[in-house]
């Protein structure tokens, strides 16, 4: 049995960190927040051009970085795609999806492809890189999960499950890991609201009092919480009491939700995201 409270902080320089969906939002900033950390980035996109142009932005401030081509649902691709990327210290699957629709009014497609990309490829990217780490004895899985996998959340009922799935998937692994002998960290990242735009068209049955949290923000503390091998990181930090929620009367649920925001719709209301067009 590994003792994580032993070990010493993660260096980030001179690390390789493979960062899917990695071409735009979270997953871009995180890249060019952990080039500057002095570590090799690692780029995985279904967007070509984005992938190309993160890398880009990372070798012109010189730093490290490549990118790569890869539908994440796709095993046989996963698999070939990782074998050219080589040594991986540090895997952020970070890649995701919202539909944003009712339960209902979601189509079965719509509901499939929601999962494989925000669940099932968890599995096929893990699975592609692990044998590696653990022949190494080092190395760090990060699941960019949502608040929504700690409160499930109105109009995203797919998404949120799959999020609950992926925090699931996380401490499970963790918990193989550990008992296994293999002194691999996990970290699980559940934050609220971000400024990405995902939330353009949400209503809310209060206003929205909850920060809107900037992505070069999320993405700093998501690399600051790998370096000091935290197990959880959620955002804001007050958040963490979301799971806690639901021991609550049923009245006092549904009024926090309200109030939180997680009781939405997305049809007629324009969100406090700053993204314009």
């Amino acid at each position: 049995m590994v003792s994580q409270t032993a070990m010493t902080k993660r260096q980030l320089a001179g690390s390789r960190i493979l960062i899917t969906g990695g071409g735009s939002g979270i997953g871009r900033q995180m890249g060019l927040q952990a080039a500057r950390r002095g570590a090799h980035v690692i780029i995985w996109d279904r967007d070509r051009d984005a992938a190309e142009r993160v890398t880009a932005e990372i070798v012109a401030a010189g730093g490290t970085a490549e990118s790569h081509v890869v539908d994440i649902t796709d095993v046989a691709v996963v698999k070939r795609v990782a074998e050219r990327s080589g040594v991986v210290d540090v895997l952020i699957n970070n890649a995701g999806i919202v539909a944003g629709k009712h339960l209902l009014d979601a189509t079965e497609s719509g509901i499939r492809r929601t999962y494989e990309v925000n669940a099932l490829a968890l599995y096929w990217v893990t699975r592609a890189v692990l044998p590696g780490m653990i022949a190494r004895r080092n190395g760090a899985i990060v699941t960019v999960a949502s608040a929504a996998g700690l409160l499930g959340v109105a109009q995203q009922t797919d998404y949120s499950a799959t999020k609950f799935a992926a925090v699931g998937f996380t401490e499970s692994l963790r918990a193989e890991m550990r008992s296994l002998g293999h002194p691999i960290d996990t970290l699980t990242v559940c934050p609220f609201f971000i400024d990405t735009g995902m939330f353009e068209g949400a209503q809310t049955k209060f206003p929205l009092l909850l920060p809107v949290l900037k992505e070069a923000d999320v993405a700093g503390k998501i690399l600051d919480a790998i370096e000091r091998r935290r197990l959880t990181l959620v955002l804001p930090a007050f958040s963490r009491v979301l799971p806690y929620a639901r021991l609550l009367p049923n009245r006092w649920f549904d009024a926090l939700a309200d109030f939180l925001g997680v009781n939405t719709t997305m049809d007629h209301f324009v969100g406090r995201s700053t993204k314009k067009g």
